[in-house]
């Protein structure tokens, strides 16, 4: 039986939260990539066939790049208009609006969604 709630993603966004501080992100933009770091993870595991995705987390010296793996072959779709009373579907369009860049890449056992965002000039 699938458990209701996705897996506790606290201490990535954590550790995420600490990095970006550390080097220097300013705080509207750390909140920006832990925002489509909980999407992307939540949208993993919901849809994923992951009960806990694989994360990687990439800081070069201008550019975050976000990572995670879940199972499903499925690479999921370009946002397209948002149905506003719709009560989900909206994930994509959120990590389109919050990141620099954002896609999936199909892998042997499944697919790695990203996201990047770069830092402030």
């Amino acid at each position: 039986m699938r458990a209701l709630n996705p897996p506790d993603c606290t201490t990535v966004r954590a550790e995420l939260r600490s990095l970006l501080h550390t080097a220097g992100w300013p705080p509207d933009t750390i909140t920006d990539a832990e925002l489509a770091f909980q999407e992307l993870f939540v949208n993993a595991w919901q849809h994923g066939l992951s009960p806990a995705p694989g994360v990687l987390v990439s800081l070069l010296p201008t550019t975050l790049r976000v990572s995670v793996c879940d199972n499903s072959p499925d690479l999921p779709e370009p946002p397209t208009p948002a149905d506003p009373y719709a009560l989900s579907g909206r994930g994509l369009h959120l990590v389109q609006a919050l990141t620099h860049r954002f896609g999936a890449t199909p892998t042997k056992t499944g697919k790695i969604t990203w996201f990047e965002l770069d830092a402030a000039a």
